[in-house]
């Protein structure tokens, strides 16, 4: 596998900026899945598949402009094939198929708290393997973040707890730190849009085995789905989870935290909790409460605090040459 980049290059403010453009873009793209799937669901499909159809579609759309993007160049497949499988069945498949195991044993909210704490396991990471010691800032915009993040999923309330869902959700959580770490990396050469189309590639055919040998459950429906009170062919929301929520997320994931590091990346991705929630409310009339308002606005300090605390230290790949 190529060697993970260190976190954080001293990059320009224009890359920066459109860095988190394309960070926010790919939460809310991430984000509107979850409403899709709640609808397929109701109508007769197993989380399974959608999940499935939505990869599988992802990888479908995106391997002729992967082709593309490669221009001839193999040799990038074959020096980085150990990456792109990583990327496939862990950040792809391995990370879905252990949420969807945690929420079998858990509340769905627990199970997305504890994946989201996925931005502390890159910040132990980068400080662990590169050295790259958080400030109190960094520290302090991540239990801003946390906390923000369990208004939003509204968890006051307090939940049950089951130990077997709690390592799956670990599982989840690792693997999701694993995506923010892995789509950091720009020294391997390897375009972005190609390594998003490979490891959907391999992660949909790795869930596709995992449903045939009875791992993950596969079930179907042809029912019109409801979605913003309006009733509209299941292929419909198919199509756009493949589309937009998958090949269009994934990708614009990948751009954006080769622009901004693994470590500011992945708390701009907590956004993904807000937009989940202004989706549900849009799509599925699930008015969220003045307490999830409030945790967004936590999420958004504790970006900005993370922002603010960033190390200005310069990635290797861009220093200049005496």
């Amino acid at each position: 596998m190529a060697t993970l980049t260190h976190d954080i290059p001293k990059a320009p403010p224009s890359r920066r900026l459109s860095g988190l453009g394309l960070a926010v873009l790919s939460a809310a793209s991430f984000a509107l899945s979850g409403p899709l799937a709640k609808a397929l669901i109701d109508s007769g499909w197993t989380a399974g598949s959608a999940v499935m159809a939505r990869i599988l579609i992802a990888a479908a759309v995106l391997i002729v402009p992967a082709l593309i993007a490669l221009r001839g160049r193999w040799f990038l497949l074959r020096r980085n094939a150990g990456l792109i499988t990583a990327y496939g069945l862990i950040a792809v498949a391995g990370c879905q198929l252990a949420y969807f195991n945690a929420v079998d044993h858990m509340q769905v909210g627990v199970a997305i708290l504890i994946e989201f704490t996925s931005p502390v396991a890159v910040i132990g990471w980068l400080w662990f393997r590169h050295g790259q010691r958080p400030s109190r800032l960094t520290v302090g915009g991540a239990l801003l973040a946390i906390a923000g993040l369990a208004l939003v999923l509204d968890l006051i309330s307090g939940a049950d707890v089951d130990p077997i869902g709690v390592l799956w959700a670990l599982g989840a959580m690792a693997g999701a730190a694993f995506y923010w770490i892995i789509s950091a990396d720009e020294d391997n050469g390897l375009p972005g849009i190609v390594l998003a189309a490979g490891g959907l590639l391999l992660g949909g055919v790795a869930l596709l085995v995992a449903g045939l040998v009875g791992i993950v459950p596969l079930a179907t429906s042809r029912t019109d789905v409801v979605l913003a009170g309006s009733d509209l062919p299941w292929w419909v929301p198919v199509l756009a989870l493949g589309v937009v929520t998958a090949g269009l997320a994934y990708v614009l994931g990948i751009a954006a935290t080769r622009r901004l590091g693994s470590r500011l990346a992945a708390f701009v991705g907590l956004t993904e909790a807000v937009a989940s929630v202004l989706f549900a409310w849009l799509l599925l009339d699930q008015a969220p409460a003045a307490v999830q308002f409030a945790g967004g606005a936590l999420i958004l300090l504790g970006v900005i605090a993370v922002r603010l605390g960033e190390p200005t230290t310069q990635h290797a790949s861009e220093a200049v040459a005496p």
